[in-house]
């Protein structure tokens, strides 16, 4: 709606065919279970107003499209049939509403909305919308904010103060009221501000900026999430086939947990309600490397070392996971190993040994005899000091 300067009148027409008829809630939340998630974060209202649940406080929503069933409902009843935990994605700015301060934004600029801002009203509009969704669709995990940027200078720059006073104390202390238990993530590109329980990096790992989004510094005291798209697109776009491959992906994840942080992937579904098969295909595929090597990503901490060229470090306890990308025989040095003893050191796929030394304060680990067709191969070493 935005890159395309669609006004809100002609974009209103798309209600009329908002149809998934093959969506399946089934079907998203075992694709996503399977895939080893823990956890699902559920688009409910994007930057363009439309509702995909049965909301009072907007026409706009799916109950007014040919579809006409709450989406929300759906995935909130099968998460909690399947045990996942369920997250609710929640835009702050909005190219359709005119009480939305769209003067002072860096979007929406072509939406043809003439009324003046209002602010409180719009504050109290999302406070109701929030309401519902954390009263009507049982347990909530988190609420994942966006838009926060829209009223901030560029990325970059040194002043990103926003032009809007969000009145975040009211909107964060209405979820916490509502649900204590409720994590509150915001996507401001920006440190965490106070009322936050995690800190998340669009399309970047944590620490870095190759999407020129994360000039932040990462919270040494929150948790920490990376999103990621599958293609180029957040949606799903006919034209983009630059799909990132399984090994890429698998590698990106082992990358996030070595560097403390969770990974949202993102899946952008088909108009129909499907989930393409290229991206059934990569979820499946990390399901499977998660099937065998999953407990060197779940429950684990940073590695004492950043990703490497070789791979990266994950930790738990007593034990040491070495993540081997692309195995090419080489030994693996570990500079300025912080522990004294390697009891034991074996191959978490078959249990095979490896070969491991400590010698002038690095330790040296073979990889000649583990499986060299392996994505991500792991090493399992078993410290002590």
């Amino acid at each position: 709606m935005n890159d395309r300067k669609i006004t809100v009148q002609n974009y209103t027409l798309l209600e009329r065919f908002f149809n998934p008829s093959e969506f399946n809630a089934k079907a998203w939340v075992g694709a996503a279970k399977s895939a080893g998630m823990k956890y699902v974060t559920l688009v409910t209202r994007h930057h363009d107003g439309f509702s995909l649940w049965d909301t009072k406080y907007s026409d706009f929503n799916v109950m007014n499209t040919p579809y006409r069933k709450d989406i929300v409902k759906m995935i909130a009843d099968e998460c909690r049939k399947q045990d996942i935990k369920l997250f609710l994605y929640y835009s702050l700015l909005d190219w359709r509403r005119d009480d939305y301060p769209y003067e002072t934004g860096r979007t929406g600029q072509h939406s043809g909305r003439a009324s003046k801002s209002d602010y409180a009203n719009y504050l109290q509009f999302m406070k109701n919308q929030l309401t519902e969704l954390l009263t009507n669709y049982g347990e909530i995990g988190g609420i994942w904010f966006d838009g926060h940027w829209d009223q901030t200078a560029p990325e970059g720059e040194s002043d990103r103060s926003s032009r809007l006073d969000w009145k975040y104390e009211e909107l964060y202390g209405l979820i916490h009221q509502l649900q204590p238990q409720c994590l509150i993530g915001n996507n401001h590109h920006l440190n965490p501000l106070p009322g936050e329980d995690f800190q998340m990096f669009e399309r970047d790992l944590p620490g870095e900026n190759t999407s020129g989004l994360s000039f932040q510094e990462t919270s040494d005291n929150l948790p920490v999430e990376a999103c990621q798209t599958i293609s180029e697109s957040w949606g799903f776009n006919l034209n983009d086939t630059t799909y990132k491959s399984s090994k890429q992906l698998i590698q990106y994840l082992a990358k996030s947990a070595a560097l403390g942080s969770n990974l949202l992937l993102n899946i952008g579904p088909m108009p129909n309600g499907e989930i393409q098969s290229e991206f059934q295909k990569r979820l499946s595929d990390i399901g499977s490397w998660l099937q065998v090597n999953g407990e060197s990503i779940y429950g684990t901490s940073a590695g004492y070392l950043p990703p490497q060229t070789w791979g990266c470090i994950t930790q738990h306890n007593d034990k040491m996971y070495i993540h081997v990308f692309g195995n090419n025989g080489d030994d693996i040095i570990l500079d300025r190993f912080p522990y004294k003893k390697i009891k034991k050191a074996y191959s978490l796929a078959d249990d095979a040994k490896v070969k491991t030394e400590i010698r002038q304060g690095n330790a040296f680990v073979s990889t000649k005899s583990t499986n060299a067709k392996d994505d991500v191969h792991v090493i399992v070493l078993e410290v002590a000091n």
